[in-house]
This record gives C-alpha cells, sequence and structure tokens, in this order.
C-alpha cells in the first residue's frame, strides 16, 4: 500500500472537515465578536447575554446550511467506500 494514498485521504479528510465546520463556526465568531463589542460598550457582563444568541445563530446556521453539511459528508463517505477495492489489491 502506498503511503501517498493515505495521505491523500487524510488531506481530503482535513478538507472536509473545514468546509463541513466553517458555515456554522464563522456566524457564531461573528456572533460573539458583535455581542462583545456591545458587552464593551455598554459595560453589561452577563454570560447569558452572549450564549443565547450564538445559540439561536448556530441554530439557524444549522437551518440554511445542514442539508449543505450533510450532502458534503455524503458525498464523502461514498468517495471512501468506493476506494475500499483499491486498498485490498
Amino acid at each position: 500500500m502506498d503511503s501517498d494514498y493515505f495521505l491523500g485521504v487524510a488531506d481530503q479528510t482535513m478538507w472536509v472537515l473545514a468546509l463541513a465546520a466553517a458555515p456554522i463556526l464563522i456566524p457564531a465568531l461573528l456572533a460573539g465578536l458583535i455581542l462583545g463589542m456591545v458587552q464593551a460598550a455598554t459595560s453589561i457582563n452577563e454570560q447569558t447575554l452572549t450564549f443565547v444568541p450564538k445559540l439561536v445563530v448556530v441554530g439557524v446556521s444549522l437551518v440554511i446550511f445542514g442539508s449543505l453539511i450533510v450532502g458534503l459528508l455524503t458525498d464523502f463517505m461514498i468517495d471512501i467506500f468506493q476506494r475500499i477495492p483499491d486498498l485490498v489489491r
């Protein structure tokens, strides 16, 4: 078995992971940044003030991008399963 094959699979796995996580993490990061600036400007240090809006943003992101993420992961798993015969030879 060729080590380049496994490195290629690992590289593809990292890209799929980044593409699947980005639609959720980036909006949550932006919401946290905006809410942090609002908290700093108003001197309100309530923890639930940041948690609930970020939870809502993540939920909305999952509703919007959920089917795309599941499709990406499904295509990746189908590709991985189709590569199994190459490993047996």
